[in-house]
């Protein structure tokens, strides 16, 4: 769980607390990639940065091979960091642009691997060439190399000190369609060569289907389906995932039965004023009255997962099967009135 201190002004501090992720729990399996996916301000990149230590809890644990990271200081803390790395979105503004790329790769490998002259050269080389450049690029600075070329310098930094688990945070959105499927391709590619676990964070479906085994939804600081990929994207169990996937762009629309669309009315509700019960209450086409009240346990889902969804343990009682696309064109019910 974390929570952020609200928005202050000029002459008042704010007092208020605005939950950022709220009990979420995941687990990352070795050699295996989560993909983790909502709408910007979902809280994902937060859960990124938790697992690093790159912010601290405000409640729960973070556990790597059975240690609590959340509690580590000195060197303990710089071993788990060394076993857990980030690539971040923008390829442009996570490179230090005074450094040649050489020194960029090889700063980590230095301190994290006490490696020296030939044996520092010959690592960097290596790792520019693991993930498709070539050992010229070294001597090169940041802004002399496109942004395609940039990220690859950053996933090559990520893998110098031979992290356990790499958290890729919109690694791709900054950059063109063509140089995506490139460094997506190359995740795939180094996942099986160096054994990495892979923690990717977006905001697209049809990003995150292409890279990941399993998929975790996220709304509103908190996992409302997780299960196995193909299942998520061919059988979404929860409303949102519905609506997050009918937003996808269909390569062939003429080609089969066209994705039916789900048009969401207005924008998410402010952390800092949840809703009592679901947290995508405000704006689910299939909400009903329990959803206003109560906040859903998570259930069984078939084909693998869970979801934490009332339509599928009252009302039309789905029991773990998709969500009926009748269902999703209905209009929002008011919510129950305190005489009701």
């Amino acid at each position: 769980m974390k929570d952020f201190a609200g928005r202050s002004s000029l002459f008042r501090r704010s007092r208020s607390q605005v939950r950022a992720v709220d009990e979420v729990t995941l687990s990352l399996h070795a050699g295996r990639t989560l993909g983790l996916v909502g709408e910007s301000g979902s809280g994902k990149s937060t859960v990124g940065r938790l697992l690093l230590r790159l912010v601290g809890t405000t409640s729960g644990e973070v556990l790597l091979d059975g240690s609590d990271v959340t509690g580590m200081r000195g060197k303990a803390l710089s071993r788990a960091r060394r076993s857990m790395q980030m690539v971040f979105q923008d390829p442009y503004s996570s490179l230090n642009p005074t450094m040649r790329i050489g020194d960029i790769i090889g700063e980590p490998v230095a301190f994290h691997r006490k490696l020296k002259g030939d044996d520092l050269d010959a690592e960097v080389e290596r790792l520019l060439v693991s993930v498709g450049l070539s050992a010229t690029h070294a001597r090169r600075f940041p802004d002399e190399l496109s942004g395609g070329q940039r990220q690859r310098v950053a996933i090559a930094r990520a893998l110098a000190p031979n992290p356990k688990i790499l958290v890729c945070d919109e690694a791709v959105s900054a950059l063109d369609i063509s140089i995506q499927s490139q460094i997506l391709n190359l995740l795939l590619e180094l996942q099986q060569e160096f054994g990495v676990t892979i923690l990717f964070i977006s905001h697209d479906l049809s990003v995150v289907r292409h890279v990941s085994r399993d998929i975790a939804v996220m709304y509103l600081g908190q996992i409302v389906e997780f299960g196995p990929a193909d299942r998520v994207v061919d059988s979404p169990a929860h409303p949102y995932t519905a609506a997050l996937l009918s937003a996808v762009p269909e390569a062939k629309p003429s080609h089969g039965r066209a994705r039916a669309k789900v048009l969401l009315q207005g924008d998410p509700p402010s952390p800092s004023q949840r809703p009592a019960g679901c947290p995508f209450v405000s704006r689910c086409p299939a909400a009903f009255e329990p959803c206003h009240v109560i906040r859903p346990e998570h259930t069984p889902v078939d084909g693998g997962g869970t979801v934490a969804c009332h339509l599928q343990t009252s009302g039309p009682k789905l029991a773990g099967r998709p969500v009926p696309l009748e269902l999703m064109r209905t209009a929002p019910r008011e919510a129950p009135t305190e005489s009701a």
